[in-house]
């Protein structure tokens, strides 16, 4: 399906990411493709990924970085760079910036993950922490950037950016020539719309799909509207497309050549966060893992042969850990339950004497025993446990019932 987009902003050609590629020979990595066996059962056709996570600094971020800032005069150098960014976008300018001699100050909230900051500093920049949410930090870069002088590097909305992210589409259809589908996460749009000028201007026949979490989906209804619609409060786990309103540039270029948007929810990003670690041995943060959602929400509607992009890597260890255990649980691997049980000696351990009949791993167990709900002979447990997909799940609770329990899932 294509959408008309009405506006004059200034386009990105082939031209443009061919010259992006030559300027990042040797500066950008090109990143590895890789099969997914069990993707490819699913949909029927060989599915790979292309593995952006393995860039430098842990995503694509570098390459549309890295042209941007390449591309300033004298002047503007001398001047340095400003950027606002969660995460992947610091440390791509804080990189470029260090390779091209240039200083660079990145504004971050001051609730960013402590890895993440601590990277762009290490890669050169000045770090300020301001703000609470991103949209405040921006402010403030915009604020010091008018101040300073300095250079203020967008994230997507800018021709050079979306040239140096379309030479992720070049290097697809170098190593995948049989490519019929791309699959590629939607934020900003500037990812996305680099590789669909790559690759429509070389190949129309493959499609390009984006994909956007459901809490922060801005695309659909401004490709409805003909013009960029912001959202209100964009909520996800998949900070690397959490953008309440597409750029200006991209936003265009989305609509003239990108084939189709969608939605995936936070239940299908954590299982696909989880297959590429399980059955991948890959680290994806969950904007990178949004087009194996894509394809494990829908399998049976894309052609074959299909590339993923997995655009990034960068996830904050205690974001993983919430993540994964969220994955195991829509996937059936574990179960929460509370249930009441007559306080006496040995009650607790009768009810887990059910539990390993029926061969349920018990992860953490609760026991309250002092809560006005209960009555006076009555205590509540809470039990987590490990389990070994739905149908074991729902044998886990029929179990307890039969012996007795009411289980409160």
């Amino acid at each position: 399906m294509k959408y008309s987009t009405a506006g004059s902003w200034p386009t990105v050609t082939l031209d443009d990411v061919r010259g992006a590629q030559k300027m990042l020979a040797g500066i950008a990595r090109v990143t590895a493709m890789e099969g997914s066996r069990h993707l490819s059962q699913l949909v029927g056709a060989p599915v790979h990924f292309k593995c952006e996570n393995l860039q430098r600094t842990g995503s694509f971020k570098l390459r549309g970085a890295y042209v941007r800032i390449a591309g300033l005069i004298a002047e503007e150098r001398a001047a340095g760079v400003v950027a606002a960014s969660a995460g992947n976008h610091a440390q791509g300018v804080a990189l470029a910036s260090s390779l091209l001699g240039v200083r660079s100050t990145v504004f971050m909230p001051k609730g960013a993950p402590l890895p993440k900051v601590a990277a762009t500093r290490e890669y050169g920049a000045e770090v300020r922490l301001q703000g609470t949410v991103v949209d405040e930090t921006l402010a403030a870069a915009e604020d010091y950037a008018r101040e300073t002088g300095a250079v203020f590097i967008h994230p997507f909305d800018h021709r050079d950016v979306i040239a140096g992210q379309g030479t992720v589409g070049l290097e697809i259809l170098e190593q995948c020539p049989e490519v019929r589908t791309i699959v590629v996460g939607i934020g900003g749009g500037g990812l996305a719309a680099g590789i669909a000028v790559a690759v429509k201007a070389l190949r129309p026949d493959v499609k390009v799909i984006g994909v956007q979490a459901a809490g922060a989906a801005a695309y659909p209804p401004s490709l409805a509207a003909g013009h960029p619609v912001a959202i209100d409060h964009p909520a996800t786990m998949a900070d690397g497309i959490k953008v309440g309103r597409p750029g200006d540039v991209p936003f265009k270029i989305v609509g003239d050549l990108v084939d189709e948007v969608r939605t995936v929810s936070e239940d299908a990003l954590s299982s696909a966060l989880l297959l590429c670690l399980e059955r991948a041995k890959l680290v994806v943060e969950p904007a990178g893992a949004s087009p194996v959602a894509a394809l494990l929400a829908e399998p049976e509607s894309v052609e074959g042969p299909v590339v993923a992009v997995l655009s990034g890597g960068n996830v904050d260890p205690l974001l993983m850990q919430r993540i994964l255990r969220h994955g195991m649980a829509a996937a059936g691997r574990y179960l929460s339950l509370r249930l009441r049980l007559t306080d006496r000696p040995g009650a607790l351990a009768t009810l887990l004497g059910v539990l390993t009949v029926v061969d349920a791993n018990v992860l953490d167990v609760g026991h309250v025993r002092t809560d006005p709900r209960l009555g006076l002979t009555e205590a509540e447990v809470e039990l987590h446990l490990e389990t070994k997909g739905p149908e074991h799940c729902t044998e886990v609770a029929e179990a307890l019932r039969e012996a007795g329990y009411t289980v409160m899932l």
